[in-house]
Formats: C-alpha cells, structure tokens, sequence
C-alpha cells in the first residue's frame, strides 16, 4: 500500500506541471478560439530559458528568479506572435490555425538546436528542496511535495482572477460571447493578447518547473502537447476546473497504468478521450460548442470537370512522369515514388476535408494500418505481393468504418480531436503491442516481388496506382454520391429535409478516405521494407494537413499539387540543409498568411480574375460599339 500511495503522490506531482500547461491552452482556446499547437514549444523555452538563467545566477534567489524571469521572457515572445501572426488567423478555421502553429513548432525545434545543441541538458536540483520525506518507509522528494501544494494554489489564484476581477469578467464574457463583448466597445485586439499572454506564461511556468525533475531536450515540446491536449479536451475546452480535474486524471492513469497494464498503459489515457468525447463531446466541465466558423470548402466557386485541354495537359505531364527512368537514376526513381504515394494519401484527406468538410487530425491512422495489413500478409501468411496489395488497405477500411461511425456524430474541433483520439490508441497498440508489430523495432523484410523490386518497376507501380486512385475520387466528387456528400458539406440540415442521410453519406466518405489512405501505407511498406509506429504518428497526419493546404483545401486538384511541392521541398531541404525544419516551418506560416488559398486556388483565382476583367472589357467594348 505505501508503494500505491508513494506511486499516488508521484501522479499528483506530474500532474502539476501539466496542469499548468494545459490551463494556459484552455485559457487561450476559449477566448480566441485558437487551436494553438506551439503551447507545447513555448513550454520547452520556458524549459531552456530557465535553464540558462538558474545556471547563471546563484543561490536560491537566482533560481527561483530565473524560473519566473524564463517564464516573463517567454511570455513577451508570445505576445509578438499573438500580434505578428495569430491576429491574422482568429477567423479562420482550425485546420489553418493549427497548421500555422504548427509551422512555428518547427521553427523553435530547430531554433532551440541552433543555440542550446542537441543533446540533453540536465538543471541543477532546487534551492530548498533537495531532499526526501519518508512516507510509509517510501521516500518522496520534497520538490514533488513542492509541485503538489503549488498545484491548487495556483489554481486558486486563477479562479480569483477571473471572478473577482474586472479583466476576468470581460475574459469570460468573450469566452460566452465574443461579438457581443466587442459591440460593448472593449478591445478584443488586446484582450487577445493579455489572455495569450497569460496562456504563454503558464506554458512557460511549467516547463520551467520541470527542470529539477527531467532533462531539459528539443523534442519534450510534440511529448507533452499531446498530453496537454487530452486533458484540455476530458476536462472541457475553456474550463480551468476541468483542466485541473483532467490533470489529475490523466497522471494518474499514467502512473498506475504502467504498474497494473504495462502493455496497454499509454492507451488507456487516450481511450479516455474518446470515450468522453463520444458520451459529451464538449468535456467534462465544458459547455456546447458555439456555431462553428465556416468549414473549409464552403468558398469554393461551383467546381467541374476537366475540360478537353486540360485532360490533354494532364495527360501530357503523366506521360512526362513515366518517362523518368529513361532520364533519372535510382535515387530519383525512389524520391519519385515516394511522392506518388503521398499523393494518393494527401488525396485521400483531401477528400474527406473538401468534399466532405470533416478535418481529420489522424488520418496517418489508416495510412499505417494499410502498411501493417501489408507486412501482417507479406511475413505472418506469407501471401504474394499482389494479395497484400490488395488486402493490405482492409485494415485502413475496417479501422475507417470502426472510428469514423463514432467521429461523424461530432463536429468541428470535437471531430478533429475525436480522430486524434482514435489514431493515438492506434499508435499505441502498435508501439506497445511488441509480440505482434515489433514495437519500435518494427516489422523488416517487407520487400516487393521480383517483378516491382527495381527502381523504376517500382515507380511505375506507384505512378500508375497514383493515377488510378485520383482519377476515381475524382469520379466520386462528380458522382451522385459527391453532390449528397457536398450538399451535406454546406448545409446538412437542408440535405437532410430533402431526404439525404447526413451521417451515412459523412460515414462513407470517412471509409472511401481511409481506404485510399491504406492504399497508400500499402505501396509505402514495399517502398520502405519495413514497417514502423511512426507510420501512425501525429507528424504525419500534420505533414499530410500540411500538403492539403499547400495545394488548396478549395480546390479539387489541390491535394496533388500540394503532395509534389511538400514532399519534394522536404526531401531537398534534409538534404541541403541542417535548419530544414525551420525552413519548412517558415514557408508553412507564410503559405497559412499570405497564401490561404494554396498553389491550386491562388492560380484559380488569379485565372478568375483575368476571365473576369476580359468579359468586362468585351462588355464595355459592345457598348462602345452599340452607342456608336
């Protein structure tokens, strides 16, 4: 019983820094909306910060110093990108918002490389808290003891703030009702940028705090998002009591998971999620969410067919794609066929996101499971290539149908943070379940038939799979189907007063999406050899955001274009450069700010433009002629 309770107390003390965290992401959610994916970066240079500063300064008064100057430091740094970056965003969706912040995660990954280095750096122990109470003949740190009492008072300090306090008042009125708190005349530009701030420095709080407990390293900021966005979303988007309860709740699941189901623990916090999430999608303390802001696909100009010219021009550019072995070596062939994969995946959410307007956060959930349908077929039945090419992308179709017949009930960031759920729970079976996928180590030896294992026999493979599969979304979009999915799309209780079924059309749409998402993990396993938990991971369901965008979430070709210009733009970057991070990042903040419409829609739109100014210009010159 002492070990439970010493494992108890530990649970207590983790919780403490996530809460911290996670209050200052439900504080800066429910007033502006903002799905904030760098609250975890701000966290690690808080970290890093305090780390500096604790290192320089002596004594007692110099570390504790330096923890609460590193979390001001960080907090200015907020307040510039509240005020060059996000105010440029409040009014868009959340998949641009998230994508955005996500941009600027990269950067401070490879920023924080670029000044502290890469290797881990370890603080020095706290002033005053060096050493251990016994409890029970267990011995419990006196800094967790620390983290524990610290924990509710700060929890206090923000229930007075924002019930006894004139900003807090205005703060939950805008959390209620944001337009109306602005035709009352207050200034939503800066109470924006006094709760981000507020927000930033809770993140930066906590991550100062763990120095004494954990090292100090460049990816602890994707480790504790993760975290912080389950007890956002248990607790209830907006409720600081929630995230203090969720807190709780979810370290101690992680405590105790580990003792009573070792190979189930990282699961379980996330079958939690879902399971709230479906019960009462807005939380557990959290209130319904307001009417969501228009969903990408909503702005798109009525869209067509290819004309006659332009099939021929595409046609033109595969035949060009085809004809690259006779010109390009191995390394060429393989980045070639890597592309082609990633534009059946980035199509497949495409479709999903445009067609459908759902905006998944785990679609890498399908892709990888059509990978482990392949190597489960290829190394356990030992069926041909071609078998596990086509049963492989059943596991994408089963885990689509299973997932996405609980993720369509919800709506907005619920769905998104649904799908998320689902492809965590995914990733964790594989990265736990050792005996069947190899855990970590993964699964090697996939490797394709004599007939495809060259270079360019390969390719041609991808490129001609690739073609098949956006040639039949593109059949759907256009089909009777399309019209259903799309009229649901943009108005599902109208669909569903001319007798369309709004959640079984969104449902096949999910299971088409996922299918051809598992396509594409099939096709990657022979690409690769080998099959690995990463294949489900939350960087690749972004990276697949990411290529949507690029192209054109409003447009119907946009997932291909997007898909090349990534992907390619990627692999050059790793290769040329050790900030490719960074760079990428940049370019991803730039394209959410100045290009909304990615390559596909800017062209469009600027096609759009000139059409318009020519029939203006013929209709003034009829006139001309007419009056004449």
């Amino acid at each position: 019983m002492s070990f439970y309770f010493v494992q108890f107390l530990t649970g207590l003390a983790s919780a403490a820094s996530l809460f911290l965290v996670a209050s200052g992401l439900s504080i800066i959610f429910g007033v502006t909306r903002i799905v904030n994916f760098a609250h975890g970066a701000f966290y690690m240079l808080g970290a890093y910060v305090a780390f500096t500063l604790t290192e320089r300064l002596s004594g007692a008064l110099g570390f504790w110093g330096g923890i609460v100057v590193a979390a001001l430091v960080v907090a200015v740094l907020g307040v510039l990108v509240e005020m060059v970056l996000l105010r440029r965003i409040y009014k868009s969706p959340e998949l641009f918002q998230l994508l955005a912040t996500f941009g600027l995660t990269l950067m401070v990954q490879d920023i924080v490389v670029l000044i502290w280095g890469p290797d881990d750096l370890v603080g020095r122990r706290a002033p005053g808290f060096r050493g251990a109470v016994d409890f029970f003949g267990q011995n419990i740190p006196t800094y967790d003891l620390f983290l524990i009492v610290l924990s509710p008072v700060v929890l206090g300090a923000l229930w007075l703030l924002f019930r006894r306090t004139r900003w807090g008042v205005l703060v939950r009125a805008a959390t209620q009702d944001r337009d109306m708190v602005a035709a009352l005349g207050v200034n939503q530009k800066w109470l924006f940028t006094s709760v981000f701030a507020l927000g930033v420095f809770l993140a930066a709080l906590g991550g100062a705090l763990q120095i004494p407990r954990d090292a100090v390293h460049h990816a602890m900021d994707l480790r504790i998002i993760v975290d912080v966005f389950v007890v956002v979303v248990i607790g209830g988007l907006g409720s600081i009591i929630g995230a203090f309860v969720a807190a709780v709740l979810v370290s101690e699941l992680n405590a105790f998971g580990i003792l009573i189901f070792p190979k189930i623990s990282i699961i379980l916090v996330f079958l939690v999620m879902a399971a709230v999430l479906i019960v009462r999608p807005w939380g557990l303390f959290g209130k319904p969410e307001a009417p969501a802001r228009k969903t990408p696909g909503l702005t798109v100009r009525p869209w067509r067919p290819l004309t006659m010219n332009e099939r021929f021009a595409t046609l033109a550019v595969l035949i060009v794609a085809a004809a690259l072995p006779l010109f390009g070596g191995n390394y060429a062939l393989n980045v070639g066929a890597e592309i082609a994969i990633f534009v059946v995946f980035a199509a497949s959410l495409h479709f999903l996101m445009s067609v459908g307007g759902l905006a998944s956060f785990g679609h890498a959930a399908y892709f990888g499971l059509g990978a482990y349908g392949v190597a489960f077929f290829a190394k356990a039945a030992g069926l041909p290539m071609i078998a596990c090419l086509l049963l492989g992308p059943l596991f994408g179709l089963f885990g689509a149908a299973i997932f996405g017949f609980f993720a369509v009930q919800l709506s907005g960031v619920y769905f998104a943070m649904l799908t998320l759920a689902f492809a965590q729970i995914v990733w964790s079976i594989a990265f736990q379940w050792v005996s069947v996928t190899g855990g970590d180590n993964g699964i090697l030896g996939v490797w394709p038939a004599a007939w495809a294992a060259g270079p360019a026999s390969f390719y041609w493979l991808s490129l001609g799979i690739a073609t098949l599969a956006v040639v039949v979304l593109r059949i759907i979009v256009f089909s009777p189907f399309g019209y259903a999915l799309r009229a649901t799309r943009d108005s599902i209780l109208r669909s569903e007063a001319i007798g369309i079924d709004g959640k079984r059309i969104q449902w096949t749409a999910f299971v088409i999406a996922g299918t051809v998402a598992g396509v594409a993990g099939a096709l990657f396993a022979y690409l690769k050899g080998s099959v690995f938990p990463d294949s489900l991971g939350i960087s690749l369901s972004v990276d697949a955001l990411v290529m949507v965008l690029l192209g054109g979430v409003e447009t119907v070709s946009g997932a291909v274009v997007g898909a090349i210009v990534f992907k390619a733009l990627n692999i050059w970057l790793v290769s040329q450069t050790d900030l490719s991070k960074l760079v990428l990042g940049a370019i991803i903040v730039l394209i959410v700010v100045a290009f909304p419409k990615g390559i596909v829609g800017m062209i469009e739109t600027i096609r759009a433009r000139r059409q318009s100014q020519s029939s203006k210009s013929a209709i003034v010159a009829s006139r001309i002629e007419t009056a004449e």
